[in-house]
């Protein structure tokens, strides 16, 4: 990799997306995409040096082309590297069976609460090594990266007990030192209610606020924390507890909200102060009103309704009603084992009746704001990193348009060429 200047030129389309460092994009904001025609970029030191036609920055730096890396972007589309702020990256093992399971009839809870789901996958990954943990999800990374995908949020979960949960976060921040992705950590400790708790949930309550919360805090492991508000699993007081008290040690909200069905999850991340709530293929039409007082980021997962073969959220409804959303793979194991993005965005115009331009919207600049990360990645502006993506279509519909397909054709992560051709550098 390189550290010469990049002059990206003769984008048919330079989609920056500018103008929503600040606040979210909402409503009719979420369609405006800010485009360049012929646009051209200037990229030094890892930054956004310079943004407009192409004529404008080769003006501009006339006297440096020959010093620079020159992108020819002609008949492709230029956007911000894409950023996916609900992932459970970290974990052993898959559940192609449950897959099965769900085929024959079998629902997600009923093959959670007889073991399988969150349970399963937490069995495989405490028995999994530090080195097995690192590898598994390196290569899921990579595939991310392949996709156009340039930041990702991992949760961890998948232990359940404190050494495997630390496990995770330390994974996860290996990976975010050693990769050219950057990834952000989130704590859920309270992601399901351990076999051995079963009959006490409040004990594992208090262990996760009294026991795991401070050992997170102490050894800065992550900067979120999240819970799984749903029936069966955390109530909306016990997730209360969990997520004030996270608070207390400087740890931000999320929370998994309404996904089986409608428990007051979307509710209660707006009174937390939740910087986001995930799922809500229930929430009620007054935990999305509140959202929206809120400014609560929905990040909404259509690829996980559609492997679980259910009913997704209400997207459509959702942004008219002034919540500002942002999409996910929401990758795992066991609901939705999926690293493409851009398929997401598909799902969104053709399951929710999202725009192609909202997508687009939801998976850049709006899902950096679900990762407090929006003043330094998500758009093309000067100043931001240079996180980006070139796709191989002449315009953002065709991006939606031709599905289930990866157009990426090149990433630059932080100033560097890391994707060229469709292949890792």
């Amino acid at each position: 990799m390189s550290d010469k200047p990049i002059f990206i030129k003769h984008a048919n389309e330079l989609i920056t997306v500018a103008g929503g460092s600040d606040k979210p994009f909402k409503r009719e904001e979420m369609n405006n995409l800010r485009i360049v025609k012929d646009g051209g970029l200037w990229i030094e030191n890892g930054q956004i040096i310079a943004v407009g036609t192409t004529e404008e920055i080769q003006s501009k730096y006339s006297d440096r082309l020959n010093e620079s890396i020159i992108v020819n972007a002609t008949g492709k589309i230029v956007l911000p590297g894409l950023i996916d702020p609900h992932t459970h990256l970290v974990y052993a093992g898959s559940r192609e069976n449950e897959f099965n399971m769900r085929l024959n009839g079998a629902t997600y809870m009923e093959i959670m609460n007889n073991g399988g789901g969150i349970h399963a996958t937490t069995t495989r990954t405490r028995a999994a090594s530090y080195e097995e943990l690192l590898s598994e999800s390196k290569a899921r990374l990579d595939s991310f990266l392949k996709h156009g995908v340039t930041t990702v949020e991992a949760k961890s979960g998948y232990g359940l007990d404190w050494d495997t949960e630390k496990k995770q976060l330390e994974v996860a921040k290996q990976l975010n030192e050693e990769h050219v992705i950057d990834v952000v950590r989130t704590f859920m400790g309270a992601h399901a209610v351990p076999a051995n708790y079963k009959e006490n949930p409040d004990e594992f309550v208090r262990i996760v606020i009294e026991e795991m919360l401070p050992q997170v805090a102490k050894e800065n492991l992550a900067e979120f924390n999240d819970v799984f508000c749903e029936r069966g699993v955390f109530t909306p007081e016990q997730s209360r507890k969990i997520l004030e008290a996270g608070k207390t040690y400087g740890l931000i909200p999320k929370i998994h909200a309404d996904e089986i069905e409608p428990y007051e999850g979307a509710e209660l991340a707006a009174e937390v102060g939740a910087i986001s709530a995930e799922h809500l293929l229930r929430a009620s039409d007054n935990g999305i009103k509140k959202m929206a007082e809120k400014e609560v980021i929905g990040v909404l997962l259509p690829g996980t309704a559609f492997f679980l073969m259910a009913e997704s959220a209400r997207g459509r409804k959702m942004i008219d009603e002034g919540v500002p959303v942002a999409l996910s793979t929401d990758c795992n194991p066991g609901s939705s084992p999926t690293t493409s993005l851009p398929f997401i965005m598909n799902l969104a115009c053709m399951k929710m009746g999202m725009t192609p331009a909202e997508a687009i919207t939801a998976c850049t600049i709006n899902a950096a704001h679900a990762i407090n990360r929006s003043k330094e990645i998500g758009s093309i502006e000067v100043g931001k990193k240079a996180d980006i993506v070139m796709m191989n279509v002449p315009n953002y519909m065709q991006l939606q348009y031709h599905y289930g397909m990866n157009h990426t054709d090149m990433v630059i992560k932080n100033g560097k060429i890391v994707v060229e051709s469709g292949q890792l550098c």
